[in-house]
């Protein structure tokens, strides 16, 4: 049986959320993309909300898992907590 279940990957996705938040953010999760969306507004003149934005991580974190063969293991957890982000940030909207 393959090491790469839905359960493992959802259960490594949601360990890098809290690893990322102790390095990055708070301790009750990693929070960065709504800064990063007023930021990118501001500049760009945009309005990306901050699910959108989680969206747009989620995209690339697909391109760049059928960018090469084989599994990558990143792209494709860091999806998944991209999603799970995207969610509880539409949630709020």
């Amino acid at each position: 049986m393959s090491k790469f279940t839905p359960e493992t990957i959802l259960a490594q996705a949601a360990f890098h959320i809290s690893e990322r938040a102790k390095t990055y953010d708070k301790p009750e999760g990693e929070r960065s993309m709504s800064a990063t969306v007023q930021a990118f507004n501001a500049i760009t003149g945009h309005n990306l909300t901050e699910a959108q934005g989680w969206l747009f991580m989620a995209l690339l974190k697909a391109v760049r898992a059928f960018q090469r063969e084989g599994y990558h293991a990143d792209s494709v957890e860091d999806m998944a907590a991209y999603v799970a982000l995207m969610g509880e940030a539409k949630a709020r909207e």
